[in-house]
């Protein structure tokens, strides 16, 4: 069965960064698109970032535009997010998505505090 796995946040200062990473399992991980999302208490979950296929193509919330990046490494099945020059407005619980035919898989998210 299609599994994502994510793993890397943490509290971290303001300024700080952090690396994010999602391991896919149980489909063909270099077929399909990758995204980012994420969760603030009180809010509704908001897109991230996203990675075409090959890693080729990126977009980004303009909200992060600039300070994340997105990459993926397909010999491993996996997905990563950059993080740099973080600030508190990006606290959540950040989720790996990915769509496996009509279906919307979702990890089980990891947790980035920004706070001094």
């Amino acid at each position: 069965q299609v599994q994502l796995v994510e793993s890397g946040g943490s509290l971290v200062q303001p300024g700080g960064s952090l690396r994010l990473s999602c391991a896919g399992s149980g489909f063909t991980f270099n077929l399909y698109t990758m995204r980012w999302y994420r969760q603030a208490p009180g809010k509704e979950r908001e897109f991230v970032a996203d990675i075409s296929t090959g890693g080729s193509v990126t977009d980004y919330a303009g909200s992060v535009k600039g300070r994340f990046a997105i990459s993926r490494d397909n010999l491993k099945n996996t997905v990563y997010l950059q993080m740099d020059s973080l600030q508190p407005e990006d606290t959540a619980e950040y989720y790996c998505n990915t769509n496996v035919g009509s279906t919307m898989y979702w990890g089980q998210g990891t947790q980035v505090t920004v706070s001094s």
